[in-house]
């Protein structure tokens, strides 16, 4: 997917960014969170139980109006590597606020409160960027296999935790494409972090980021080690208004309309069934009527384009 140059360009660069051999990698994370008091203690169990743990762990209450806050501070208080960063509801909603419905389809409010948190990052030199959700429970070596991952791939630019979630008793995998990372649980090499410019500030930048970091020759994939998910995805919005964005979003990030019929004949299929295929087509036709502008990388779009056009006539793409 890249030229040679290229190619020999992105080795470099890996071999750059892989950790010395004498000392441990350092990671941060950011986790915006918002009214997440339910789970954010046993979220937090989990992180201080880290056979390895962050440097810096950056917690952006962003606006909560439960005991959100509240944790937030004891724990900052507690562990000298855990640090608040609190986003007030009024500048929020000010931020947020705009008398455009094009531009309000394109926000993702959570990613500019993880970038409120990274830009406190203390420390520079950081080997790996975590985007961790506050609702999450994972084994105490988890970051450790990890990281053991990234060491074993030179080429590995983006990785995480595969979701699961708790159903009648039994743990269930949530079944991602083969390239695709929750936004839940990301976990950034430095190198590639760079390379692709950071994410972007709005919708679907937890699928442009993929994207651009394939086309640029890095992998990502989710890795094999779970995290448990307390709330099940879209949980809070409800299955339609879910389905709805997500067919927003797939309209912004370039979605070939094809590829977009086929996803949605094959959403039938899986819960929510038809509301869940309805809502996504709805979401993604809603956008193209309401003139809701698309990503500004044209090029990452041509490129996500050309392999969902591969993987419709079963040729080698980043769906494998």
């Amino acid at each position: 997917m890249a030229t040679s140059a290229h190619g020999s360009l992105r080795e470099s660069l890996s071999e750059m960014c892989v950790p010395s051999q004498d000392r441990t990698p350092r990671f941060v994370v950011v986790s915006p969170v918002r009214d997440e008091a339910q789970y954010l203690e046993r979220t937090i169990g989990s992180m201080v139980r880290q056979s390895i743990r962050p440097v810096q762990w950056i917690l952006v209450n962003d606006g909560s109006t439960d005991g959100t806050a509240e944790i937030i501070n004891r724990w900052a208080q507690k562990e000298p590597w855990i640090v608040a960063v609190h986003r007030d509801n009024q500048a929020r909603q000010t931020e947020i606020a705009t008398p455009s419905r094009g531009m309000r389809a394109r926000q993702a409010k959570e990613i500019e409160a993880f970038y409120a948190g990274f830009a406190k990052i203390s420390d520079p030199d950081w080997d790996f960027l975590v985007k961790l959700d506050g609702d999450l429970g994972f084994e105490s070596d988890f970051f450790q296999k990890c990281l053991t991952e990234f060491a074993t791939d030179p080429r590995l630019g983006i990785s995480g935790g595969t979701i699961c979630h708790e159903i009648d008793g039994a743990l269930q995998v949530e079944p991602v494409p083969h390239f695709h990372v929750r936004g839940a649980t990301k976990i950034y090499r430095r190198a590639c972090w760079d390379d692709i410019g950071g994410v972007v500030r709005g919708a679907g930048w937890d699928t442009l980021d993929e994207v651009k970091a394939n086309m640029l020759g890095w992998s990502t994939r989710s890795s094999p080690n779970n995290v448990m998910h307390y709330r099940f995805t879209g949980a809070a919005n409800g299955n339609w208004q879910n389905a709805v964005k997500n067919g927003i979003w797939s309209h912004i990030c370039g979605y070939h309309p094809l590829y977009m019929l086929l996803r949605c004949g094959n959403a039938i299929f899986h819960k929510p069934y038809l509301i869940g295929a309805a809502g996504l087509m709805y979401g993604f036709v809603l956008g193209k009527v309401q003139g809701v502008p698309m990503a500004d990388d044209a090029k990452t779009v041509r490129f996500l384009r050309q392999q969902q056009l591969r993987r419709m006539c079963f040729r080698t793409s980043v769906w494998k």
